[in-house]
């Protein structure tokens, strides 16, 4: 839907506007008013936060997997850019703002900032869903790193590996670690692979905290 897709941008320019914390004013404060209108206006319920975009190209690629569309059932999958920025996302779009449900999915070293933004926003306790290390970490446990590197050369990246494998630095790391870095080594690499990633799980293999968000969903 393409009013979804306005608001959670509406949200983003208030957030991005907003980032000196000086409130509802010039361009943020437009956003923020674009936001509120969308809001009573969609039937919007529930807001995703993810750290990235990565993560949201996940949440979407296992959504259309099981025949679900997040924007049509009123949720909004809403990247932040880091996790940092939680606290106000959470202020502005949970009770004490929109009113509207909040879930969404972190990095366990990341944990802390979505526990502190959930209590200052007065959301569930624990309504977010946590990775043992990150999203991508999990997506390549389940897999297995034979299965990656397949998929990596299925999408044309099989010398970009082999290259970045041979560099000093990687050298003694484990494979797990080697290939998950990989992933973030080019810009939008890691986006393009968190879609790639899901859509290649065996259904019983999705991670638990991907496969916790979405039915909560």
């Amino acid at each position: 839907m393409a009013d979804m897709v306005a608001f959670g941008d509406a949200v983003t320019a208030w957030a991005a506007g907003d980032a000196g914390g000086l409130g509802d004013v010039g361009d943020a404060g437009e956003a923020a008013d674009a936001a509120r209108e969308l809001a009573a206006r969609l039937p919007v319920r529930t807001v995703v936060l993810l750290e990235g975009a990565s993560d949201a190209e996940a949440v979407d690629a296992l959504a259309a997997r099981r025949g679900r569309n997040l924007a049509a059932e009123g949720v909004c999958v809403l990247p932040m850019g880091g996790a940092m920025s939680v606290a106000r996302f959470a202020r502005f779009l949970g009770p004490q703002g929109l009113g509207l449900r909040l879930t969404g999915l972190c990095d366990e070293a990341e944990r802390g900032f979505y526990e502190r933004g959930w209590e200052r926003a007065g959301a569930e306790p624990q309504g977010f869903f946590v990775c043992a290390a990150d999203l991508e970490d999990e997506l390549i446990r389940a897999l297995g790193v034979p299965r990656v590197e397949e998929l990596v050369r299925e999408e044309g990246d099989h010398r970009a590996l082999q290259t970045f494998l041979r560099q000093p630095a990687q050298r003694g790391r484990p494979a797990q670690q080697q290939v998950r870095r990989f992933l973030g080594t080019k810009k939008g690499r890691k986006i393009r692979y968190g879609r790639v990633l899901v859509e290649a799980l065996d259904e019983d293999r999705v991670p638990a905290p991907l496969e916790g968000l979405l039915a909560s969903l």
